[in-house]
């Protein structure tokens, strides 16, 4: 899954003052005593049935779990509607999911103090509040029977939604459904022992909609149709931070079917009565950009400048934040350059997003009533950034969620981007007219957020056994919290995350981790697995290398490292994985391991590798992931393969570059991906776990390259420390 919240951000919530403020409150309304959940649902006209705000049940007994996490592709919707069911005792065939409204009161991610979907929390966060209310509505529907029946409730059993007793009575809930409604339901019920469950961590835990989406009857925001809709394009800026300076409309309004052209804060918007309406009308517009602000340099320079910070070269009063230290660190930089010692910089690209359906929105405004209609990610951050544009209460904002064709993180972002210039665009046509704006997939990789570009520099001096003595890191990045309503205390843990509390860190004596952030004009955002998508390849890579050079196997000296670290789950996670690998490669294939935690799960990888023309084909790889309860097994493994094949793509061909401060890449042509044909075969295997559920949408991702490099490493001695490995060859 990807975005802004995960167990980094725990405690960090928008403040009273954060809402007040980012959401222009109108009217003069005051609002005492009010939490900034009650700021940020302020004007809402949610109602909460009897058995709460995330189950309803039909006369006819149907269960709707109300889900408060959107399904963007990751699945959630199976596992957080299995919870409910699970201590429900619903019948799993008649159980629905619905997208919940939006309402932060009611329905914040209890990681976040916010409604979004992100940081790989969407069943974590989820886990004890659905169990909750799942036992609680059991609970009601057996003091239903029991009063109805005359019985102690004791004697009342319930499975696939029939309430039994000894007595020979039985019940469907829908035949209680009304008496049940009646009853007050407890604030603290039983939980079942996990030991007596019959639905979570089986097989029967599949997605409710497969079929909906086979069929095409699932509805994406580019279904939507509505009565005198309009369709809108928006021209952008080619440099970042560039601004309109002047147009020209003549030409686009001679273009049959567009209807205005105006500016916008982000361009020059089209509106049209068809998207190819809207963008004819836009390829007719004359622009010029005033650029004294736009970022001018390209990717190349900004990645010569990051390095020099890492050798030492940086601007004066550019700041370093430490983010581990330990013993001497004067001692890692007096080491004497040799075979004990090894240096290392390693080098990350910009990159996108690419999600398959890019991005769009439909608004509504009259006035200051407003309805979105499209796969918001983060509906409070939706809520509050629309009511500062139009003038309204955060929780005024009517939000219709949909099914998203993928994210990754870019659906959500502080300032809203392409949902604010939806409702600009809606606001000036004003009347209640639905708008849906169109991006293209130029529009997104072009004019949108990217991964950072990231620099690290290594150093570490081996001990005489061979182990790590002393570490010294550098890491050089844009900051994605910047200037962010959550960001906490101390650096950037997007940038750091990975690195900072890594069990290796723990083993070693000496340690001296510092991050820095240049501002540069490129705007960068989470890119699923956000810091690890780097950190675990520097760590898992840097490890093997030192395995080499002090002559050890590469997992007997990670077994050593976890010991030493108290690392237990990664140890096990490891042990199965090269277990089920099996004692020897497939016969013309190198072996490379890699390990890291994320998202509070840990995941262990045996990539299987030869270079196919200097490139790296991967055949097999084995996973092994702790990540607590598993809820349904068959969903951890088709994400351990989606996230890894997400993953290895980047790995292998992901690269935006700049021009002059312009993106070079503009489809799928230049930013190439991993195909069909060169997918490995990828086998997920499950530590066993009593744990509250962790994150599984983006654990599987950042692994994988590191495990390549190491096959690599392991087949031809020779180190990677630039990424991508095949660059953006067709």
């Amino acid at each position: 899954m990807n975005a802004p919240f995960s167990k980094r951000a725990a405690g960090v919530n928008l403040s009273r003052r954060d809402v007040v403020v980012g959401s222009a409150l109108v009217g003069g309304a005051l609002l005492v005593g009010c939490s900034p959940a009650d700021l940020m649902s302020a004007g809402s006209k949610v109602e909460v049935g009897a058995f709460g705000p995330f189950i309803k049940i039909a006369p006819d007994g149907l269960v709707t779990v109300i889900s408060k996490h959107i399904e963007f592709g990751q699945g959630n919707h199976a596992g957080l509607a299995a919870i409910v069911a699970e201590e429900l005792d619903a019948d799993w065939t008649r159980v629905v999911v619905e997208q919940a409204p939006a309402n932060a009161k009611l329905y914040a991610n209890s990681t976040a103090g916010a409604q979004l979907t992100g940081g790989s929390s969407a069943i974590s966060n989820s886990w004890t509040q659905l169990r909750t209310a799942g036992a609680a509505t059991r609970t009601m529907f057996v003091q239903a029977a029991a009063a109805k029946w005359g019985v102690p409730a004791g004697e009342i059993t319930v499975k696939d939604s029939v309430l039994s007793h000894k007595s020979g009575k039985t019940a469907g809930f829908g035949d209680l459904v009304a008496e049940a409604a009646r009853i007050a339901p407890p604030a603290s019920p039983v939980l079942k022992d996990p030991k007596t469950f019959t639905l979570i961590g089986t097989d029967r835990v599949r997605r409710k909609d497969s079929v909906a989406k086979s069929t095409g009857t699932a509805r994406f925001t580019q279904d939507v149709q509505l009565p005198d809709m309009l369709i809108a394009m928006v021209a952008h800026p080619p440099r970042f931070g560039a601004t309109v300076s002047r147009f020209e409309v003549a030409e686009a309004l001679k273009v049959p079917g567009v209807v205005e052209v105006f500016e916008v804060p982000s361009g020059v918007a089209v509106v049209a009565s068809s998207t190819y309406a809207a963008r004819m009308g836009r390829e007719a517009l004359t622009v010029e950009w005033n650029e004294d602000k736009a970022e001018k340099r390209g990717s190349a320079a900004i990645a010569a400048a990051f390095r020099d910070i890492v050798a030492g070269k940086g601007p004066a009063d550019l700041k370093w934040e430490g983010f581990d230290s330990k013993g001497d660190a004067a001692a890692i930089n007096a080491a004497k350059a040799g075979p004990k010692v090894l240096e290392a910089t390693y080098e990350f690209p910009y990159l996108a997003h690419a999600t398959m359906e890019p991005m769009n929105c439909v608004a509504a405004v009259d006035g200051n009533k407003v309805k979105l209609t499209f796969g918001s990610q983060g509906q409070t951050l939706d809520q509050l950034n629309v009511a500062k544009i139009v003038g309204t209460l955060p929780g005024a904002v009517e939000i219709e969620t949909l099914f998203a064709g993928g994210s990754f993180g870019r659906r959500a972002n502080f300032p809203s981007d392409y949902v604010a210039e939806c409702v600009h665009i809606a606001k000036k046509i004003g009347k209640g007219r639905p708008v849906k704006l169109v991006w293209t997939r130029e529009d997104d990789m072009r004019a949108g957020y990217f991964r950072p570009l990231v620099i690290h520099g290594v150093r570490v001096s081996l001990d005489k056994d061979g182990y790590p003595a002393a570490w010294r890191h550098r890491i050089v990045s844009q900051s994605i919290m910047k200037d962010s309503p959550i960001g906490g205390k101390g650096p950037d843990q997007t940038a750091i995350e990975g690195a900072a509390g890594s069990p290796y860190l723990k083993a070693i004596p000496v340690v001296d981790a510092q991050v820095a952030f240049p501002d540069v004009g490129v705007p960068v955002l989470w890119w699923r697995s956000v810091g690890a998508t780097h950190t675990a390849f520097v760590m898992e890579h840097t490890i093997d290398q030192l395995a080499l050079k002090a002559g050890k196997d590469p997992v007997e000296y990670r077994r050593a490292l976890y010991r030493k670290a108290g690392a237990d789950r990664h140890l096990a996670a490891l042990d199965l994985a090269v277990e089920k690998a099996g004692p020897k490669a497939t016969d013309g294939w190198s072996r490379g391991v890699a390990v890291h935690e994320s998202f509070g799960s840990v995941v262990a990888q045996v990539a299987e590798v030869k270079l196919v023309d200097g490139v790296p084909k991967v055949g097999r790889v084995v996973t092994a992931i702790d990540c607590g309860v598993a809820i349904s097994p068959d969903q951890i493994a088709a994400q351990m393969e989606g996230g890894t094949c997400y993953g290895l793509s980047a790995a292998l061909f992901g690269e935006i570059t700049l021009t002059d401060g312009a993106v070079d890449q503009g489809n799928f042509d230049g930013y190439r991906v991993l195909r069909m044909n060169e997918a490995p075969s990828v086998e997920t295997h499950i530590v066993p776990s009593g744990n509250p559920p962790s994150g599984v949408g983006e654990p599987g991702t950042p692994v994988i390259a590191a495990a390549v490099a190491n096959a690599v490493l392991a087949a031809t001695s020779k180190a990677t420390q630039r990424l991508p490995f095949a660059g953006q060859t067709a």
